[in-house]
Order: structure tokens, then C-alpha cells, then sequence
């Protein structure tokens, strides 16, 4: 019986990959593409959220106001574009994502993986 361990061997240097990819130029910048846009737009959603939750709770006679003679008021109308600007957010994350975050991504993934994708 021996008493050496190949099999930590490869997960070692598996290991020693991943921490240098993480602590490469390469891996930096796309971190910091990807908070470029989330910390923002995240900022952004919450306070527009907020000013909603806001207004409906403190200014009961703006958000009560009827548009165009009809039984919509302010408050649907700015519910309904909670769910605008999700899904705008959305898509224009798809957008920043294919054309900055994933190029990188997936060359830092080629080189880590040798190609096998």
C-alpha cells in the first residue's frame, strides 16, 4: 500500500488556475463591468421603487388622481411601470452583457478550460 495522494495533485493545480484567473487584469475588469451596471441600475430601481411605495403611502391624493376622465389613476399608471422598468432593465442588461460581459467571460473560460466548452 502506498500512502501517496496523485489525486490532489490535479486539484491543486486546478485550484492555482482558478486563483489565477481571479487575480488577473482580465478577471478585474470583468468584475467591474458587471458592478458598472448592476450597482447603478440596481440604485436607480430602488429609488424609483421607493418613490412609488413613497407617494402611495404619504401622498394619497396625487396617486388618486384620475387620468383622462376614466377610472385609471396615478398610482396604476406608476404600478404599471414598475413592471416597464423591470423589464427594460432586463433587457438592456442583455444587451450590456452580450456586448461587454460575455466576450470576456468567455475567453476567460476558454483559456481556463483549455478550449472545452
Amino acid at each position: 500500500m502506498s500512502t501517496d495522494t496523485p489525486a490532489s495533485a490535479p486539484s491543486d493545480s486546478v485550484s492555482e488556475r482558478y486563483l489565477a484567473v481571479q487575480r488577473s487584469d482580465e478577471f478585474a475588469g470583468l468584475r467591474r463591468a458587471l458592478r458598472g451596471f448592476v450597482f447603478p441600475m440596481t440604485i436607480a430601481f430602488f429609488l424609483w421603487y421607493a418613490l412609488y411605495v413613497i407617494l402611495s403611502a404619504y401622498a394619497r391624493g396625487f396617486m388618486s388622481a384620475r387620468l383622462f376622465d376614466s377610472n385609471i389613476n396615478v398610482a396604476l399608471v406608476f404600478g404599471l411601470l414598475q413592471f416597464v422598468s423591470t423589464f427594460l432593465i432586463a433587457w438592456y442588461y442583455s444587451r450590456y452583457a452580450d456586448r461587454k460581459i460575455d466576450p470576456v467571460a468567455d475567453k476567460i473560460r476558454d483559456e481556463l478550460t483549455g478550449g472545452d466548452s
